[in-house]
């Protein structure tokens, strides 16, 4: 879709314009009914991955797949809010 506005229209639309562009939509500025602009979304560089970035910033303990057994017996117990009868 294709939006034509002059150039007062587009200074008091200017936020829902920027929107529109934004969203893909062709918005064309005209001065005198002559096309004088376009407004398109800036196309931002993509970001280059440096692989290895983070490597020695992070660790995992040596027992992080580990679970303790009071936990699994807390886990089994059953629901603490209910007494046992």
């Amino acid at each position: 879709m294709s939006v034509q506005v002059n150039v007062y229209e587009a200074k008091t639309r200017l936020s829902q314009l920027l929107d529109q562009a934004v969203q893909g939509e062709d918005v064309v500025i005209a001065r005198n009914g002559t096309p004088v602009a376009r407004l398109v979304p800036v196309q931002r560089p993509a970001v280059r991955r440096q692989p290895g970035a983070w490597q020695g910033k992070g660790w995992i303990a040596p027992d992080f797949d580990e679970t303790p057994d009071e936990l699994i017996e807390l886990f089994s117990a059953g629901d603490p809010a209910q007494p046992n009868s």
